[in-house]
């Protein structure tokens, strides 16, 4: 298992946003969070290639978001397939000026459950979502994998 928190590598993304069901009978092989806590991509395992998914939101201007919290063991998610993939969102206006949105990702395998806890906080025109999206890309081999995730073997 490689580190969870690490400078994310370079893979292209086709940014139309997914529902997080796709994931729903995925095998996840590597799961990488990025220092500031504001991506997550996961390497799934196809059939002879892996393909990559990430969570992330895109920065607008005037808005924060990030990984507050971690629920459960994300080794739990890895080598098994994913049987719950689920978003719930709950948006706040603090006052007249402030917004949050948290958005939980809840993800399981039947090894345990897993759910990823995000804040976004802004004045409240901006966006605070976070998005699931696909590579454009994919690796042939576990190594090809892992340099794609980390910039390097």
């Amino acid at each position: 298992m490689s580190e969870y928190i690490s400078d994310v590598g370079h893979i292209q993304f086709d940014y139309n946003f997914l529902d997080v069901g796709v994931l729903k009978g995925k095998i996840i092989e590597d799961i990488v969070i990025n220092r500031e806590k504001t991506e997550i991509i996961l390497s799934v395992e196809g059939s002879g290639f892996y393909e990559f998914y990430k969570f992330y939101h895109q920065k607008d201007c005037c808005e924060s978001v990030w990984i507050e919290d971690i629920e459960g063991d994300l080794n739990d998610l890895l080598g098994h397939p994913i049987l719950q993939a689920e978003k719930i969102t709950e948006k706040k206006k603090n006052n007249s000026y402030e917004s949050s949105t948290w958005t939980f990702y809840k993800l399981a395998t039947i090894k345990g459950y897993v759910t990823i806890r995000w804040v976004g906080i802004s004045n409240g025109y901006y966006s605070e979502e976070v998005d699931l999206v696909k590579s454009v890309e994919v690796a042939t081999s576990y190594d090809e994998m892992f340099k794609m995730m980390y910039g390097k073997l």
